[in-house]
């Protein structure tokens, strides 16, 4: 029997744009005083939360894309990995996130 996942990798793709943006004004979200949206706060927490289970090269990727709005390429080339090898990491880290979210 076939596993059917709540979060679609769509939505996950989704949920980490807003992450993205998130760590990227997270300096004017801090600055707001608790005007920032519950939800957005609550799936932070819940992606940084799943990321913390996942293997220390998937860590690795999310921090540079998800918290410290790198790119897959810029990323490839600090690491000296090609694009496609990147790519199919986050892929990969899409997949272990679908499967530790609940």
């Amino acid at each position: 029997m076939e596993k059917t996942y709540t979060f679609t990798l769509d939505k996950i793709r989704a949920d980490l744009k807003d992450v993205r943006h998130y760590y990227s004004r997270k300096d004017h979200f801090d600055n707001t005083k608790g005007f920032v949206p519950k939800l957005l706060l609550d799936k932070v927490q819940k992606y940084d939360a799943a990321a913390n289970c996942v293997p220390a090269l998937y860590l690795d990727l999310y921090i540079a894309l998800y918290i410290k709005n790198s790119t897959q390429e810029k990323y490839a080339k600090d690491l000296n990995f090609t694009s496609e090898y990147v790519r199919q990491l986050n892929k990969k880290l899409l997949l272990f996130l679908q499967s530790n979210l609940t």
